[in-house]
């Protein structure tokens, strides 16, 4: 359903979600809000599909604390059944890598602020995770590498080289240009800007 959702809002185009008064604000005053509600929803989909995946295979997931850190727990005895864990731990960032190949793959004229979020979103989370995340006690490349005859750099090459292929991808086509710039009239803009409220 989520994922249904995510795909549906990439592909369509964004309309003038402008603010309210009697002048709607360009759509571009909206473009980081849009983006950053595509890649949360990247990362919802990544925890979903852990979710789903550990009731697959007749688990329970919940949801916990590790270090402070909310995490999604698989409720799976990983000594008992390590391939159900590796199936669990890998569910979020295979989901995410199938959700961007949709993406980058089905003909659309899209290249929106929601669906440059979603691609950002799961090409960040594999960059986490090949990197400073790659190591955690509860890192999806750790468990996995636990769970399998798979070491963790031939886990981090798996999943960082699809993610390289994608953002190569991107670089070359004509929709995604200036990736993480917001488009202006005047041409491109970095960063945010705020106005003040009106009276």
């Amino acid at each position: 359903m989520i994922a249904v959702a995510g795909l549906t809002f990439s592909l369509a185009p964004v309309g003038n979600l402008g603010a309210q008064g009697s002048t709607p604000a360009p759509a571009s005053d909206n473009y980081w809000r849009l983006f950053v509600f595509g890649f949360a929803g990247s990362i919802l989909f990544h925890e979903t599909a852990h979710i789903v995946t550990s009731y697959a295979v007749g688990a329970h997931p919940y949801l916990g604390l590790d270090h402070g850190r909310p995490t999604v727990f698989s409720g799976i005895d990983s000594r008992r059944h390590p391939h159900k864990q590796f199936l669990f731990s890998a569910a979020g960032l295979i989901a995410q890598t199938v959700l961007n190949e949709g993406i980058l793959d089905i003909p659309h004229t899209g290249g929106g602020a929601i669906e440059r979020g979603i691609l950002a979103g799961g090409i960040g989370t594999t960059l986490f995770y090949v990197t400073l995340g790659r190591n955690g006690s509860v890192s999806d490349i750790s468990v996995m590498a636990r769970t399998s005859s798979l070491s963790k750099t031939q886990l981090s090459l798996i999943f960082g080289g699809a993610s390289a292929i994608q953002a190569w991808r991107i670089s070359r086509e004509g929709r995604y240009d200036h990736f993480f710039v917001r488009p202006t009239e005047n041409g491109a803009a970095i960063g945010m800007t705020f106005s003040p409220p009106s009276p």
